[in-house]
């Protein structure tokens, strides 16, 4: 938080989905969404400007977290990341989501941030974001178009950068059902609560004593969250030794392109990734 006040904006606060597309359609570039407003008001005070901010408060029905057996596990726009965490279902289920909670800010922002405005936040060290790319899933759309559905992996564009468009409101993110995938989250902070320097997140499933299927995700090494597909690939097919773990390590390194910044410098981001990775993998097989 800085020390300078908010810019001044005009406040919109509809009470529905097709409002809030309304006045999208209408102001375009010119206009943000609020869902808990834990970033977009830090940023707005660090110098980002809009001349409108579309806020979700008044709108019903959107602080939901549901899970089917079919489709998954949804959260809703207005799901806030104590009411993720605090899921028994999502506990039971989703430790890699579980533990990027807990990592996600102070217990007094993670009552008001939201989850899917972690994904739409595009910061590459965003803890949730980190953990769900592993998991794996996609998120929902809705514009004056219709609905659609964009996959996770296809998401961040860029730095800041999503797929939505500037008429479209983000409804919820959907992850599958875990069959049997085992995850882990991890993540190297400057101190106890503060954006991460560096995390990643595993997500694996087992066929007897080889590895299915590998999903393994790093954040703050890339200006968006990657997957590290030659890690992937290593571990797919094959059994995981420890002397497969310590090549995985090695690898993760030729696959990041980190940078210098306030929170670290690419150096040691480049010389940790690997040592994380292969504690996220060690930590999600238990």
């Amino acid at each position: 938080m800085t020390s300078r006040i908010l810019p001044q904006f005009e406040l919109f606060m509809p009470e529905s989905i097709s409002q809030v597309v309304e006045h999208l359609k209408r102001y375009g570039k010119k206009a943000a969404v609020m869902a808990g407003g834990t970033d977009l008001m830090v940023r707005m005070k660090s110098g980002f400007f809009v001349e409108y901010v579309v806020s979700l408060k008044k709108v019903k029905g959107l602080d939901y977290v549901d899970y089917d057996e079919t489709k998954g596990l949804s959260i809703g726009a207005m799901a806030t990341v104590n009411q993720v965490r605090d899921s028994q279902y999502v506990q039971d289920n989703y430790p890699a989501l579980v533990q990027s909670a807990y990592e996600n800010g102070t217990e007094q922002t993670r009552n008001v941030a939201t989850v899917v405005g972690n994904i739409l936040n595009a910061s590459p060290a965003g803890d949730c974001a980190c953990a769900i790319l592993a998991l794996g899933g996609y998120v929902t759309l809705q514009g004056p178009n219709g609905i659609r559905q964009v996959d996770i992996d296809d998401f961040w564009i860029n730095y800041r950068e999503t797929e939505r468009k500037t008429d479209e409101i983000a409804l919820e993110v959907v992850i599958p059902p875990p069959r049997g995938c085992v995850a882990s989250f991890m993540a190297l902070t400057r101190t106890r609560k503060d954006i991460a320097k560096i995390n990643a997140a595993a997500a694996i499933s087992m066929k007897g004593n080889l590895c299915n299927k590998a999903r393994l995700a790093l954040g703050a090494v890339a200006p968006t969250h990657i997957r590290l597909k030659k890690c992937e690939a290593l571990l797919e097919g094959n059994e995981i030794t420890d002397e497969l773990i310590e090549k995985i390590g090695e690898l993760v390194p030729t696959e990041i392109n980190p940078i210098n910044d306030v929170r670290s410098s690419a150096e040691y981001r480049r010389s940790v990734s690997g040592v994380l990775i292969k504690k996220v993998i060690k930590k999600a097989l238990g």
